[in-house]
């Protein structure tokens, strides 16, 4: 009886492994992040782990409506309502289109560094982009002193 040694099969295994490894700890890091988004937005951090559940968490954080998971779902108008959702969250949290840029192209860093960072959240899609008032600052034209300053 013959033995027969494919060793092509043993490098596919090798090969396969040596990229699904990295790929599999880029996903955790990711999921591990966006788990810290969700829960400064207020909403459950394991929705994170949920496929459909959390696209719907994620347009409920944006201020879109859950129909829009049907746009996510059409070819082509769903890179465009991705990129659209994505900036939405930037905005959400007080940041500009390059942390949106960031996200789209290095998600797997930009979005744990929104949940693990100091960023807050400010409402669906920035709440009209209203930043904190921390204080006079007589630099900023567009900051006024208050009542008890003047």
């Amino acid at each position: 009886m013959e033995t027969y040694n494919d060793p092509s099969g043993g490098l596919a295994a090798l090969i396969f492994g040596a990229l699904m490894i990295p790929l599999l700890i880029t996903y955790v890091i990711y999921v591990i992040g966006l788990w810290k988004v969700f829960e400064k937005a207020g909403k459950p951090g394991w929705a994170a782990i949920v496929p459909i559940y959390n696209a719907i968490v994620l347009l409920e954080i944006v201020g879109k409506p859950i129909w829009w998971l049907i746009l996510l779902l059409v070819p082509c108008v769903n890179i465009v309502i991705a990129v659209w959702v994505i900036n939405l969250l930037s905005k959400s949290f007080g940041q500009s289109e390059g942390f949106t840029i960031g996200i789209l192209l290095l998600g797997f860093i930009f979005i744990p560094i929104l949940g693990f960072g100091n960023y807050q959240y400010i409402g669906p899609a920035g709440a009209g982009f209203a930043k904190p008032f921390n204080g006079f600052n007589p630099n900023d034209p567009f900051n006024t002193p208050p009542p008890s300053q003047v």
